[in-house]
């Protein structure tokens, strides 16, 4: 490694004359270097160091380092409007890196969540410059991989994350009073009206948050939505890409929608890596589930074996690899894939009594290639009382995100559960998770939250993955008539060891993770608590399934 100069502060200007600043690390010895650029909006000397190494430790490697506070962000000037300077931003800053002393001319991008955005828009105007990207934890559509799940409003991530960005714009005002209501704001998060999302506080203080425009925008199709998305610019995009993500983050749908668009669309290669993180830290535990020194974050050390390849032309073998890496939770150990597992097919199908709300001993999950007698259609009946929603537990929508204990999560009787049989040989889950269920309820609308669990010998529930969808129904529909509701859960890589079970719960919240659904079909903005209605729903076993991705035995043996 080299030795490296204490960092300096670089500015430069944007097309319309806007002065961004920069900390600039360079090694201290003599020669040219490829540059590294991250681009974030947290005030540049965090340099995203909650889950990647010091600037200083990629500038050690042979790498010009620039950390960039964005426009309204930092020191640089001008507003900040969320994601909507990026692109052209991002152009500017990558030619102006290319030109800095010393520099051989090829840039490399990196940087997780916002920073990870900010590599996808800069590559959409196609800078001469760029080489690479490494985006982590990422959206491709900004509606539906970050502010709305399923079309139910991410209610505490999102109030959480705009708080901290209000912080941030009244601290480069100098509004003291402001900062600290803020910073109190975001470690005790008012959360008070479950179904309405507005925050009061947020208008007062920040009253040009994007908050407010994602509480409003509930539809996928408005334009707020597609101007902001990089899905709109994608198809511009050709480089080579080393996509990380965390099962339990927020953003892996994004990050793996981008992904699977780049290796459709790219002549470039395109790598994978998916830990067992949520969105930060990148860390052996994850909630209540430690998953060993082999978890802890490799991503540096990847991505200087990328860069090396790509923008100093050294042969790293890394293209001689599988190109994806997934970690297999369980049995703790990274997999090395060809190709990311995306076929589902169905594997479970449900069977009660009618009691599935009443203990874990009436619903079952029965292998689907094992026929059954049954004939009569069984429905699990429960109801939903928004004074008493269901809570968030883990998973990768609410804090603190990861694997949870739920076993006392399961015992309400509005959340109805169905538990395999202790398996007879370990169940390898790895990709996409679907759930098909026939439903019907008394309300225009309800959602739906669902989550996997491994129930141990011992009785201890541990969820894995979890989904959620908000379903539009009619009053008029006969309740004989059920509705087919498709749930997407987060997708995994996941052992089940022999000897436990796989159990599917299901209930009609997860608060504060998702904004309540109060049961009149109203949307987000415009949604009343005293509105918020006691909802039943039953749930058919007929036409019910889980459909699962396995992994064959040759790749579960591969790591």
């Amino acid at each position: 490694m080299l030795p490296v100069k204490p960092k300096q502060v670089f500015s430069m200007q944007t097309r319309d004359r806007t002065r961004l600043d920069a900390d600039v690390y360079y090694p201290d010895v003599p020669g040219t270097f490829p540059v590294l650029l991250m681009r974030q909006p947290y005030g540049r000397a965090i340099a995203s160091t909650i889950v990647y190494a010091h600037p200083a430790w990629y500038a050690a490697h042979g790498y010009i380092v620039v950390i960039q506070d964005v426009r309204g962000r930092g020191s640089s000037e001008s507003d900040f409007d969320l994601f909507t300077h990026e692109i052209e931003d991002g152009y500017d800053t990558v030619q102006w890196a290319a030109t800095l002393p010393g520099s051989t001319g090829e840039v490399g991008m990196y940087g997780f969540s916002y920073q990870g955005m900010t590599q996808l828009f800069a590559a959409a105007a196609k800078p001469p410059a760029l080489k690479t990207l490494c985006p982590s934890m990422v959206a491709y559509d900004l509606y539906a991989d970050w502010a709305y799940e399923g079309g139910a409003f991410c209610y505490q991530l999102s109030l959480g994350w705009a708080t901290q960005l209000a912080a941030e714009t009244v601290r480069r005002k100098g509004d003291a009073e402001a900062y600290n209501t803020l910073y109190t704001a975001a470690h005790n998060l008012d959360l008070r009206d479950p179904v309405c999302p507005r925050s009061a506080l947020l208008a007062s203080l920040e009253p040009n948050s994007f908050y407010h425009d994602w509480v409003q925008h509930s539809d996928p199709t408005a334009a707020y939505w597609q101007g902001r998305s990089p899905k709109t610019y994608l198809n511009a995009v050709d480089l080579p890409m080393l996509h990380i993500g965390g099962w339990y983050d927020t953003h892996l749908r994004g990050s793996l929608k981008v992904y699977q668009h780049m290796v459709t669309h790219s002549s470039h290669p395109q790598h994978l890596w998916i830990g067992p993180w949520a969105h930060l830290p990148w860390g052996r535990r994850v909630g209540v589930a430690d998953y060993g020194a082999t978890a802890s974050s490799p991503i540096d050390e990847q991505q200087i074996r990328w860069f090396d390849h790509f923008l100093k032309h050294k042969d790293t073998g890394v293209l001689q690899e599988n190109p994806v890496h997934l970690f297999e939770m369980g049995s703790n150990r990274w997999l090395s894939l060809p190709r990311y597992p995306e076929a589902t097919q169905p594997m479970f199908r449900l069977q009660s009594n009618g009691l599935a709300c009443m203990g874990e001993r009436y619903g079952q999950l029965i292998p689907s290639d094992i026929p059954t007698k049954r004939t009569e259609d069984i429905t699990d009946t429960f109801v939903h009382d928004p004074w008493r929603p269901v809570p968030a537990s883990g998973g990768h929508a609410t804090m603190p995100e990861g694997m949870s204990d739920r076993t006392a999560l399961d015992s309400r009787t509005d959340v109805v559960t169905y538990t395999t049989e202790p398996l007879t040989e370990p169940l390898h889950l790895a990709g996409a998770i679907q759930l098909t269920l026939q439903v019907t309820a008394d309300a225009p609308s309800f959602d739906l939250s669902a989550t996997l669990s491994d129930v141990s010998p011992d009785g201890r529930v541990l969820s894995f993955t979890q989904g959620y969808q908000r379903t539009d129904c009619s009053l008029e529909q006969p309740p004989t008539a059920p509705l087919t509701v498709q749930i997407t859960l987060q997708p995994t890589c996941n052992m089940i060891p022999a000897g436990h079970s796989l159990r599917f719960s299901l209930s009609a919240a997860a608060f504060p993770a998702y904004a309540v659904n109060p049961g009149t079909g109203d949307t987000p903005a415009r949604s009343r608590l005293i509105d918020a209605r006691v909802i039943t729903l039953s749930l058919h076993n007929q036409g019910s399934c889980l459909a699962l991705t396995l992994l064959n035995e040759e790749e579960a043996k591969t790591h």
